[in-house]
Order: C-alpha cells, then structure tokens, then sequence
C-alpha cells in the first residue's frame, strides 16, 4: 500500500508525501494524472462528505458515481486506473448536523459502506460536529471517539485489508477562512495526544484491532490558512514541538488548506511529517486564472456579437444562484462582485458545471480554435516565463494554457512530495 511507503520513509527521516487532490474538476484530474505519470508516483483523488454522498452531494454524484467518473478521465489519459488512490474526505455526519444524532449517524453509516464499496481505500472518519440533540458546546472527545470507532466497524465489515484510516478533525475551515485572519493557532500537543489516545482505545474497546493498526494519519492544523485576499504562510518553527511529537508515533499528519503555499513552504511541511498536503480551490482557481485569460484574448480577437461573454455568463449565474457563496462572502455589492470573481477560496468551482457556463466555455474554445493566437496576446495574458518556456514551447492553444496553469500549482506540491518516489 503506497500510503505505508511514505510513512516508513518518514519514520526514515526521509521527507516524502504525497498530494491529496481533492476536487471532482475534470481538468483538474487530468493535470493530476498527467503530472503523477512524470513524476510516477500514484496520484491521491479525494472526493468530500458534501461533494459526493448515496444522495448525489453537490456534484450530482454517488460514490460509484465518481469512482466511474475517474475511472473515464484515466482513460482519457491513458493512466492506469488501478495506479491511483482514492480517498473519502470529512466521512461522518457532517451533511446531516441538523439531525438527531442516531438519524445522521445511520446516513454516515450508509454513506461509508457505499464509499468502501465503491472502492475507496483512504478513509478520514470525522464524527466532530455537534448534532442537532447533542449537549451545546464543544463536543465531548470521548463521544467523538465512539462514533468514529462506530464508522470503523462499518468499513472493517468489507474485510479489506487495503483501507486506511485518518483520524482526527482540528481542521481549517474547508475552502479557506470567511474573515481575515493575522494568524492561526497550531494544534496543541496534549489536543494530539488526546485524540490519538482517545480514539485508539475506543477502536480496541469496539474490537477493531486491526482497524487501528491501519490508522496512517492524524489531522492537525500546522498553521496555514487562506481567505479570499491572503494566505497565512507555514511558520516551521511555530509546529516545531508538534512536528516532533509525532516522530515517536507510527502515524503522519495530514495538513488541509495547504492552497497557495510556497513549494518551499510545502517542503518544510513535508519535512516536518505533514506527509499529506490537501489541495483544492488553488487548482480550480487556477482554471479560473486561464479561462479570464483566454476571454481576454477572445475579446481581441472577435466581436462582441460573436464573443462568449463567458465571464460576464459567470457573474448572472453566481447572482442567479448565490447558494454556493452567500455565507461565505462579505462586503459592499462591489466588494461581493470583485470576490465572486478573483476570491482565493474560489466559490467560482461550484459553477462550471452549470450548462450556461458549459455552453459559454464551448463557444470560446470554439472561437479561440478558429483563429490562431498571437505570440503578442500570449506574452500578454499566458507568461512564457511562468514555467521557464520558450517562444517554441509556447501552448498557443485553449488546452495548452489551461494545462499550464494548472500543472504550475500541482509542479510546487508534488516536488514538495516526490522528489525521490518512483514507482
């Protein structure tokens, strides 16, 4: 199993990872694949709680669902299916908070029996958040253990000895931060060793020996976070103490909300044992980035009679249908308009599939494939220099720019990663 790989090289003292992708973009999993051939590691594809579940998640999709739909894209590309990972993010009673706890608890049930079924072998149990009939407050570490231990007897039912459990819950907030933080705390080590020792014993109480000695990874918050204008750096020496805490534990940490982070930043979070970097709105909005790009160069290059607006087809829809951001930005109605377009948390990701901005995108691909781009116009809006190219190496297509970009994000993280992991 790749997962022990890289934590025996960490127990090693070697500074080896792996990238979490945790997006269901197709051009996302394509750069994914791409990237991991040249690398030849074996790519980690996570989908969430609230992305995939039995009823469809955001994305429409069940966790067979996207099993297929990865399994289509490595086709595709021309990458062994059965080389990559696939991960199930936040698996717990998250999506049903509002529930009591038994009903939300057999709909956690259900949802980690059909990700285990579907062929998900990386499981992160996350049973943290308070239930509608829980006592008010924090909730208790201890009961948090038993549900996760509850999830754990569902997946072990499978008898597969290829899972692999992540533990804990002291996160970031998922797709970046609401206000603008100078700082953020990193996790305490008795929070740590609580919740290892905690949840081990109710693994062992519950008969799931086994099960906990498949436990890889522990999450914690190192230290970074991001928010629409800012990104909070990783501080090595502020996870100093956290960093060395674990290298008496055989488990890793898992780090979320790694987006935007310096490649060397990164290194220093894999040198530090968190060995599982997660990434997600930096790799759509990277997307983002070259589509804004590409309609700049369509608007020089046809009439606004014949152009897609696809920005603008972008800008109805998020006001259209404002679920996906209204409680995440704040501001004056200039403020909202500039961050649905440039925030760094990229609420944008959740309307690419809709069939406007589908049909707005066919009609600039269609546009951009009729007429050939101008080096001038890639100097302008696509940087050679971004990636150290030459004029000769130059992408002057929608596809090349698109994969530029986002192979330049996913570069930083699996150089951080995989510098020295083959295959």
């Amino acid at each position: 199993m790749y997962l022990n790989e890289i934590l025996a090289a960490q127990k090693h003292d070697e500074a080896r990872g792996i990238t979490s992708v945790c997006s269901a973009h197709p051009y996302v999993l394509k750069e994914t694949l791409k990237v991991s051939k040249t690398f030849r590691v074996f790519p980690l594809v996570e989908a969430t709680c609230n992305q995939v579940n039995q009823f469809g998640g955001y994305t429409g999709m069940t966790p067979k669902d996207f099993v297929a739909y990865v399994r289509s894209i490595s086709d595709e590309v021309n990458f062994p299916f059965a080389d990559i990972l696939l991960g199930g993010d936040h698996l717990g009673p998250n999506v049903w908070q509002n529930e009591p706890a038994e009903s939300a608890m057999q709909k956690s049930e259900e949802l980690i029996r059909d990700y285990v079924q579907a062929g998900f072998t990386k499981i992160h149990l996350d049973c943290s958040m308070r239930l509608a009939d829980d006592p008010q407050g924090v909730l208790d570490v201890q009961l948090t253990a038993k549900r996760t231990a509850r999830l754990a007897a569902i997946a072990e039912q499978f008898d597969n000895q290829n899972l692999r459990y992540i533990i804990g819950t002291e996160v970031p907030v998922p797709g970046g931060a609401v206000g603008h933080e100078e700082g953020v705390s990193v996790t305490k080590i008795e929070d740590v060793q609580q919740t290892i020792e905690v949840t081990r014993e109710a693994f062992l109480r519950a008969g799931l020996t086994g099960a906990w000695t498949r436990v890889v990874g522990v999450v914690v918050q190192p230290g970074v976070e991001f928010g629409d204008d800012f990104v909070i750096p990783y501080q090595p020496e502020a996870a100093r103490e956290l960093s060395r805490f674990i290298e008496s534990h055989s488990l890793v940490y898992e780090a979320h909300s790694t987006d935007y982070q310096t490649r060397t930043a990164l290194k220093n979070l894999v040198r530090d044992h968190f060995a599982i970097l997660k990434v997600g709105p930096a790799l759509t909005f990277a997307f983002r980035d070259a589509i804004f790009a590409l309609a700049m160069i369509e608007s020089e290059l046809v009439t606004k009679a014949e152009s897609s607006h696809i920005v603008q087809v972008l800008e109805d829809v998020m006001t259209k249908y404002p679920q996906h951001w209204l409680k995440y930005y704040y501001g004056t109605e200039e403020q909202l308009a500039f961050k649905r377009k440039f925030s760094l948390s990229d609420r944008m990701r959740y309307y690419w599939v809709r069939p406007e901005v589908q049909a707005a995108l066919k009609k600039l691909f269609e546009n951009l494939a009729k007429n050939t781009i101008p080096l001038a116009l890639m100097r302008l809006y696509a940087p050679l220099e971004r990636r150290g190219l030459t004029e000769k190496d130059a992408p002057f297509t929608s596809e090349g720019i698109i994969s530029e970009r986002i192979s330049t994000t996913l570069m930083d993280y699996f150089s951080a990663c995989s510098d020295l992991i083959q295959k």
